[in-house]
């Protein structure tokens, strides 16, 4: 059983004559298809989202089966047209691109700050990080939203990027790939005459592509898919993101059908993500969270 699940790179995870005992060829199947049931649960319904958004009202109502008729790519051209997608779309994009902005500067600097230049109290504010985590982040959608009308921010994207740049999560996972970079790295900057901005933008930040990659990625997913928080701030004003104004159209003019064609959109840029972005992901998150 030790050499079934032995994790060296000479043996890997199964050896070949692993296979001529019976009980580990029915254990690795037995493996194997919870696999596949799991896998099928997850896919299904985006496959099922994806089919329905060919049907027309009449077939999508009154036959319930998976594969359509017919695939029509028209009905979809018709579908964005008539909602105007190609506007929240690109409302999306402003506060992904905005909140990458601040994600990877706001929490690299304060990730650094923790790991190198480490100020008096800095162990305290990095424990506050940590406790910060339990706290579910729909009980600081009050206060948050009180503070941002204070300020005269709802119906702007200003508030979506300033909450990207403070997410503790990024910043512990910062602070965790910082410490693995030399400190006579650093050291020798200082020497050099470089300041911790100079040092961070020059020295640390191009050193930081892999945790970079990772933090973008998830900054893009969270952006996209985020609804209460654009949703209080950006409903009505025009501005509106593709998940507030998917919540909308079940009071507008689009049928079932329209709103299935809808949500196929808004699934593509996260599928396409993951699709291409997962090895640098799976990668960012491994140094990320492993200290030195």
């Amino acid at each position: 059983m030790n050499r079934l699940f032995s994790l060296k790179k000479d043996y890997g995870l199964l050896r070949t004559y692993d296979f001529r005992r019976n009980s580990v060829k029915f254990l690795y199947l037995l493996i194997y298809l919870v696999g596949l049931i799991v896998v099928f649960v997850a896919v299904f319904p985006i496959i099922w989202t994806i089919l329905s958004g060919f049907k027309d009202l009449r077939e999508f109502v009154n036959e319930p089966r998976i594969l359509p008729k017919s695939y029509d790519i028209n009905k979809f051209i018709e579908t964005w047209k008539l909602l105007n997608f190609s506007k929240f779309y690109l409302n999306s994009f402003i506060v992904v691109i905005g909140s990458i902005v601040f994600a990877v500067v706001g929490n690299g600097l304060l990730g650094y700050a923790l790991s190198k230049i480490k100020p008096k109290g800095y162990k305290l504010i990095y424990y506050l990080l940590l406790w910060s985590l339990m706290i579910p982040t729909t009980t600081s959608i009050v206060p948050l939203f009180i503070n941002i009308v204070r300020l005269g921010l709802q119906g702007s994207f200003i508030p979506l990027w300033l909450s990207a740049g403070a997410n503790a999560f990024f910043v512990i996972l910062y602070k965790n790939f910082f410490d693995s970079i030399p400190q006579s790295i650093i050291e020798a900057a200082r020497i050099d005459g470089g300041g911790e901005w100079s040092i961070f933008f020059k020295v640390v930040f191009p050193l930081s592509y892999p945790i970079n990659t990772v933090i973008t990625i998830f900054t893009i997913n969270s952006a996209w898919s985020d609804f209460l928080l654009p949703y209080l701030l950006l409903n009505n004003t025009g501005k509106e993101t593709v998940m507030v104004r998917l919540f909308q159209f079940r009071t507008s003019v689009a049928t079932d059908v329209d709103i299935i064609r809808a949500v196929t959109f808004s699934i593509i840029p996260p599928i396409l993500l993951f699709a291409f972005f997962q090895r640098y992901m799976m990668e960012g998150m491994t140094r990320g969270g492993i200290k030195g």
